[in-house]
Parts: C-alpha cells; structure tokens; sequence
C-alpha cells in the first residue's frame, strides 16, 4: 500500500513529461513543414485568383481530386506498380554490382590502376546520353529500361564504396594488424563496418537516381509508369493529370529515401544520431 503511494505523485510528472514530449514534436514538425505548407497553399491560391493561367497550372485541389479519381479506377496504381518495379531492379542490381567493385577497387591498389581509366571515361558519359544506344541494343521493353537504371545508379555506389575504403582512419588498420588480424579478418572487421556510413550516402544518391532516370526512360517506348503518365498527359492536354504524376514521383523518392534513412541507422547503431 505504501508502494503504491509512493508512485502515485510520479504519475502527474510522467503525463506531464509525455505531453510535453508531444507538444514539442508537433512544433518541431510544424516547423519543418512550414515551407511546403506554404507552397501548397500559394498553389491552391495563386489559379484560383487567375495571377496564373489555370489551364497550365490548376488548383492544387483539383491535382488531388483528379487522383482520387486514378486511386478509384486503379490507374494510378499500375502506374506506380511498373515505375517501381523497374526502379527497385535497377538500384537493386546497382548495389550488387557497384558496392563489391568498389571494396575490390579500395582493397586491391593494382586493381583500381587497371581498371579506373575505362571506369572513368565511362563515370563521364551522361546516362541519359546513352538511353538511344540501350534501345538500340536492348530494344524498347523493360530490358533497356533496366539496364539504363543501372548504369546511372552505379556510380554513386561505386564512388562512394571507393571512398570509404580509402578515407577509413589509418590508425584502425593499424591497431587491426597490432592485434593480429588475417587480412580478411582485418577486412571484414575493420574496413567494412569504418566505410558502411559512405557506403550509405552512394546508395541514397543510387535511390534518388532511379527514380528520376526511371522517369526520362518511361518518357520513351512505355505503355505504364510514371513518366508515360506525365509525357502522354502533355501531349493530350491533360495538365493535372500530368502535375499527379509529377507529386507521385515526389511523394515515392521521399517515402524511399526515409526507408533507406531507416536501413542506415540500423547498420550504423553504433553512430551518434544525426538530423536527416
């Protein structure tokens, strides 16, 4: 009885503590939000005062009403379902081919002298520069659209594995060989988890690549996705529609970079938390 006397008075200070918490998380979103906040209202604003021409930019409410009406048919969603599985792939096969050759460019010196001036005239060679020979050689399926995908996406991977196998801190490897690891162990121990945070940065800029590599590929020689729904918008007048396209790719890049924000920090626990 006397226990649980003592713990009653705790009680107003823990839902005090707890309102307070949640008081200051809504400021805090309320602030990061304010910018887009604005910019949708000056949107919903700005055509219905005609200070725009409607007809080129209309109301952000009727973007939105006309997705509700794609959501409703499942127009939308097909849309989404062919950009993604095409984005997916492509980061997918990126990673699996740009983050082991940048750990076998790091580790291995006479590797990466072989190797790099071919890499190098290719890294500057823009992506989209080469999508009329993807489609020569692949023709207008999912193959050509794939493989341009992959080859944009790879090398932020593949710089930025480079990068954090050459930048780890000397003093680890150092310590690492003092206390006797193999070079595998030295490699698998040391290495890799000091170049995972960089690692992570090439993927994230791999994930925003996709996407807008996904949508200029779309624009050519597709029946479904994304960038077919803005481009064939266009040319048929169809002006919110096209906008609705353009908000989904936004609204999917950033739900992609939060989840790829949240995979980070699961592989890098042992970093102090950051503001993303």
């Amino acid at each position: 009885m006397a226990s649980i006397e003592q713990s009653l008075p705790l009680a107003p200070a823990a839902s005090g503590r707890l309102v307070d918490g949640v008081v200051a998380a809504l400021r805090q979103t309320v602030v990061r939000s304010a910018a887009i906040l604005v910019l949708l209202v000056t949107w919903e604003i700005l055509p219905r005062l005609h200070l725009v021409e409607p007809a080129f930019l209309p109301p952000l409410s009727t973007v939105l009403a006309t997705g509700w009406e794609l959501i409703r048919s499942g127009e939308l969603f097909s849309h989404v379902q062919a950009s993604l599985s095409r984005a997916m792939i492509g980061f997918a096969l990126s990673i699996v081919s740009g983050v082991p050759l940048g750990l076998l460019m790091g580790w291995y010196k006479g590797f990466e002298r072989t190797v790099s001036p071919l890499l190098e005239a290719l890294r500057n060679t823009a992506a989209l520069a080469l999508l009329p020979v993807f489609i020569l050689l692949l023709g207008i399926g999912e193959a050509s659209k794939i493989s341009l995908i992959v080859y944009a996406c790879a090398w932020p991977v593949l710089l930025n594995t480079l990068s954090g196998v050459r930048n780890v801190d000397p003093l680890l490897i150092k310590f690492g060989r003092t206390m006797g690891l193999s070079p595998v162990q030295l490699f698998r121990k040391v290495i890799l988890p000091a170049a995972v945070p960089t690692i992570f940065v090439g993927i994230r800029l791999a994930g925003a690549t996709s996407l807008e590599v996904l949508v200029a590929a779309e624009m050519i020689g597709a029946k479904a996705g994304l960038g077919y729904l803005i481009i064939y918008s266009q040319y048929n007048f169809q002006i919110p529609h096209m906008y609705l396209g353009i908000i989904t790719i936004t609204a999917l890049g950033i739900s992609f970079n939060a989840l790829l924000v949240h995979v980070e920090r699961r592989f890098t626990s042992w970093k102090p938390a950051t503001q993303d």
